[in-house]
């Protein structure tokens, strides 16, 4: 049984969820040749007034010292894998979850991804590391044609070179990040066209659809000497559905990064936010949100509809496979609001303006 694994074997477990951070091989140049700026100090980024991510020793202490509730080694979404129109037409909005944060966005006759992650396991190695406990609601072969693929930052829960690369040789797609993470891309496939912008740039993406990388709260690495070397990012769509807003990871930081966003663009009719990965809340505070956090951002955003995400497809912290979604409910029950405008997401779960499926 699993729960009856030796302490020095579950915590031995428990450091591979480590790799997603710390593991592999990574960039230790700078990301570009930047100007110094009020989040980039010539070589690493930074959250301007916020917390910084905690050090190895913190790391260590979590991991030797947590309290990590074991996942099941499957958690099968009630939504079974299907093959999505090939195009959704003007004026209409189908959102796909297919995992983790990823998402396929129809709509405008375009077909756009978020973190695309359609990997086993989010780690540097294909035999250690967090492994996936559901299928992708979307199979791979399912996917129509992919014009977009909007990349938020480097981890590797976020950044899965296996799966761009595969997006790459199949549909050309444009492949759009924050600075720094072509890089990353590049390294894996040079071939790779990729687009990195820089907090408040904004990029057309046709059809009367904009882009436009938003700050949030976060940090990035891929080993353990390229920490903050890249940029991280949510993204706001706009001309497409009433607004999407796709938060990538963040942590709360007093509301910030969604008061911004609010006051930017208006409210979008959709927030993408995400509700896991947030225990020990000592540690995980500054980077990432927990259901309490997630709903207040929701408020503050003034959107329509929420979908969360970043829970049940990869273990990667202390919190219980189904925790996130029972303290979603909890949380929205405390604030007021109707469970039914904010769904903690199922892969292969579909959203439309017209409710889910």
């Amino acid at each position: 049984m699993k729960g009856n694994r030796p302490l020095l074997t579950r915590r031995a477990a428990a450091a591979l969820g480590l790799l997603p951070f710390f593991g592999g091989r990574a960039r230790a140049d700078a990301p570009s040749a930047r100007p110094v700026s009020d989040h980039f100090d010539g070589r690493r980024f930074f959250n301007p007034g916020g917390s910084q991510p905690r050090g190895l020793i913190d790391v260590l202490r979590w991991k030797m010292t947590g309290n990590q509730i074991d996942w099941p080694d499957r958690h099968p979404s009630p939504f079974p894998p299907h093959k999505p129109p090939a195009r959704v037409g003007q004026g209409a909005l189908r959102v796909t979850f297919v995992g983790h944060a990823s998402f396929l966005i129809q709509g405008e006759g375009l077909n756009i991804l978020t973190d695309p992650v359609w990997s086993e396991r989010v780690s540097p190695f294909t035999f250690a590391g967090p492994k996936r406990v559901n299928a992708p609601g979307i199979r791979f072969e399912d996917l129509p044609k992919i014009d977009i693929v909007l990349v938020s930052h480097g981890h590797y829960d976020h950044l899965d070179t296996a799966t761009l690369a595969k997006l790459w040789e199949r549909d050309r797609p444009r492949i759009i990040t924050a600075l720094g993470n072509d890089l990353t891309i590049k390294d894996h496939n040079a071939a790779i066209e990729v687009e990195a912008g820089d907090w408040g740039d904004s990029l057309s993406l046709g059809h009367g659809v904009e882009v436009s990388f938003e700050p949030v709260h976060h940090w990035t690495a891929r080993g353990i000497f390229d920490r903050n070397r890249a940029l991280w990012c949510g993204f706001m769509l706009r001309g497409i559905g009433g607004g999407v807003f796709f938060t990538g990871d963040s942590g709360f930081d007093g509301g910030r990064p969604f008061s911004r966003v609010a006051a930017r663009h208006g409210a979008p009719a959709l927030a993408l936010l995400p509700i896991g990965a947030y225990e020990p809340r000592w540690f995980m505070k500054g980077q990432h949100m927990n259901p309490e956090d997630a709903v207040q951002a929701f408020t503050l955003l003034g959107a329509k509809q929420a979908l969360g995400y970043h829970w049940g497809t990869f273990q990667l912290t202390d919190e219980g496979v189904e925790n996130p979604a029972a303290d979603l409910d909890t949380a929205l029950a405390k604030a007021g609001l109707d469970a039914e405008r904010f769904l903690a997401a199922r892969p292969g779960q579909i959203w439309t303006a017209g409710g889910v499926s």
